[in-house]
């Protein structure tokens, strides 16, 4: 049915546009007015969805989300002739959007449904995710490109879609009867908002049609509720993984099996996972064996951060050999070592090709400074990044790593605040590292002279001459730049202090 009247003096008009570009000075605005007036009759606008051109259908659509115009969003959906759908990026933060939402995996609902596939059907994912295809938006809406481009849907480059790799190692895309939505996940306490349980409830009853992906996970409470949401999660589609919980034994057994599924894993932090104090030492080995074990799955994983892991100590071993690639980053932080795991990790084939390395609150009074040596000269031509914040390092196991800081030749960053050394110690650092070109920052801990008392008060006049010093110091070595002494704590916040030489507070401070 060809469409009446108006409709067609609307499409006609937009087309006619493109040759009055000299005489509007917006072409962008004016079809901007033309989305609006349609959408004063919804029903006329729907209608119209069959018979309008491509290039008309995103500014259509911001238009109908911004006035949040649920039926026509829900028809254009079914309708939309480009294979991603990237919604998520018109969402801003703190505003709600359920209808919108309920209104997009309606429209899935109704394709899926249908057993002839429709004639414009091109879509194959949904993307809820805020921080995704933020350039689809601008690109079509004339905000990067002339109003030229915004008319030509073949200079816009297609967008970059997750792909499958089946056991034999050929690319595989998922049926073209299926559909795919991509959300950031957030499983905590309580129950989830409504958005969410609407997305399970379509999922389910569309199990093998509609696939709900994730490639930011973020994982607090591990509650019977949040595995059933986590076992209709394509796993394979994580990229991003952050959990932070206290743990029981049975929830961690529960979890386990699921992290070897994300074999695509590129990041995984894990933070403040406690063991019961009640588990026996069998039990404690069991669970790092099988935790240890799921990283045999990872193939992809570069970025392991771990902070706060109560039973890392004594089992880091284990979890090292389990690991089948170099890893960029790696984050050991607040935990307990042991001289052999210290030993194996300098040891570990993975740590070859470091860019990140930090182990912030790993007490090294009570090991042997040989194998950190080992670890940062096998880094070294790679290591970009380190930090060495409150290990308990002091002037003669500081001194012993000099020679290997100055091989660093990719350096950019090191921060090592915390630590008890002198300011003889940091004036040989000063030295040591003068052929670092790329080192840009560095974070020093305010010597030990510069404090009154154990307590760790200091006495801010020392510590400006001992400013002066080093700034003397770097001037004489033709480096002249910032030093930042990094000293006590906040109460409060817990952000350590620093000094330019005069305090720089934090907001704490400054809020009061």
């Amino acid at each position: 049915m060809r469409p009446r009247l108006p409709q067609r003096m609307f499409l006609q008009g937009v087309f006619q546009s493109r040759f009055i570009r000299m005489t509007f000075p917006d072409p962008g605005r004016l079809v901007e007015l033309a989305c609006q007036s349609l959408l004063r009759e919804e029903a006329m606008a729907i209608a119209a969805l069959e018979s309008l051109p491509v290039e008309l259908f995103p500014p259509l659509f911001v238009a109908a989300f911004a006035g949040r115009h649920s039926k026509t969003l829900k028809a254009m959906v079914q309708a939309w002739p480009f294979p991603c759908l990237p919604m998520g990026a018109l969402m801003k933060e703190q505003q709600p959007y359920h209808e919108i939402i309920q209104a997009a995996l309606d429209g899935l609902d109704v394709l899926l449904s249908q057993e002839a596939r429709p004639r414009r059907w091109k879509l194959q994912m949904l993307d809820l995710q805020k921080n995704s295809h933020q350039d689809f938006w601008a690109r079509w809406s004339g905000t990067k490109s002339s109003m030229c481009s915004l008319l030509e849907p073949e200079m816009v480059q297609p967008m970059k879609k997750r792909q499958k790799v089946d056991s034999s190692g050929v690319w595989s895309k998922p049926p073209s009867a299926s559909m795919e939505v991509f959300i950031d996940l957030y499983l905590k306490e309580g129950t989830p908002d409504k958005s969410i349980r609407y997305l399970i409830k379509k999922v389910r009853q569309k199990r093998g049609l509609l696939h709900l992906c994730c490639e930011k996970l973020q994982i607090s409470s591990v509650s019977v509720q949040n595995i059933r949401i986590l076992q209709m999660v394509q796993l394979d589609s994580v990229l991003d993984l952050e959990v932070n919980c206290t743990w029981k034994l049975f929830a961690l057994e529960k979890f386990i099996p699921y992290l070897g599924q994300m074999g695509n894993l590129h990041r995984l932090t894990l933070s403040h996972i406690y063991m019961s104090f009640h588990i026996t030492p069998e039990q404690e080995e069991q669970c790092a064996s099988q935790f240890s074990s799921q990283f045999l799955s990872l193939l992809h994983l570069q970025e392991l951060y771990l902070d706060s892991i109560s039973f890392l100590q004594g089992h880091l071993d284990q979890l090292l050999r389990c690991l089948k690639t170099p890893l960029e980053t790696l984050s050991i932080t607040n935990c307990l070592l042991s001289e052999i795991d210290l030993m194996n990790l300098s040891q570990s084939l993975n740590v070859s090709q470091l860019k990140d390395l930090s182990l912030t609150g790993v007490n090294l009074t009570s090991v042997s400074y040989e194998s950190l040596q080992v670890l940062l000269e096998r880094a070294s031509a790679t290591l970009q990044d380190l930090e060495l914040d409150d290990c308990g390092i002091m002037d003669i196991e500081f001194t012993a790593i000099l020679r290997i800081l100055s091989h660093c030749s990719q350096l950019t960053t090191f921060s090592f605040c915390g630590n008890p050394v002198s300011v003889a110690v940091l004036e040989d650092l000063l030295r040591h590292t003068t052929g670092l070109r790329k080192l840009s920052q560095v974070l020093y801990p305010a010597p030990v002279e510069s404090y009154q008392d154990i307590r760790g008060n200091l006495d801010l006049g020392i510590l400006a001459q001992m400013h002066i010093r080093l700034r003397q110091v770097l001037q004489e070595l033709g480096r002249p730049g910032v030093i930042w002494f990094g000293a006590n704590h906040c109460a409060n916040c817990g952000n350590r202090l620093f000094y330019d030489p005069d305090p720089i507070l934090c907001h704490c401070y400054m809020s009061v």
